[in-house]
């Protein structure tokens, strides 16, 4: 599922994984009761979101200052980073998110059984 998406060139995510990365922030911020984790669409592909997160876990792009308030006020303790918030990267950014995913997921009980059809869905690109 991850070579369905856009590759990183020396750390940059190109744009339409940056896209990608605010679409997915988007769905999470609506993920209300809902079981299973939310969805994107990229050049036809769904793509679960938590991909799109662990896709862009090297990049070291700065985040906008509107993914990085989206980000941080999520947060159960304040930001602590080595630089001020505008320095966020987007490695940062997509590492918090995919715990809050991991979280939510354990919390709904379907975390085992994201695994699982992601690790199928790999197995069926690679076919």
């Amino acid at each position: 599922m991850m070579n369905a998406l856009p590759p990183l060139h020396d750390g940059h995510a190109p744009f339409t994984l940056q896209q990608l990365f605010r679409e997915a922030l988007y769905a999470f911020e609506e993920w209300d009761s809902e079981l299973t984790e939310p969805i994107v669409t990229y050049e036809g592909r769904v793509i679960p979101i938590g991909f799109v997160f662990e896709a862009m876990r090297e990049c070291t792009d700065i985040v906008p200052m509107n993914i990085v308030g989206a980000v941080t006020e999520r947060l159960t303790k304040p930001w602590e980073g080595e630089g001020p918030l505008d320095q966020m990267t987007f490695s940062t950014a997509a590492r918090v998110m995919r715990v809050l995913v991991r979280k939510r997921l354990l919390a709904n009980g379907t975390v085992d059984l994201v695994a699982v059809s992601a690790h199928a869905a790999e197995d069926q690109n690679r076919d």
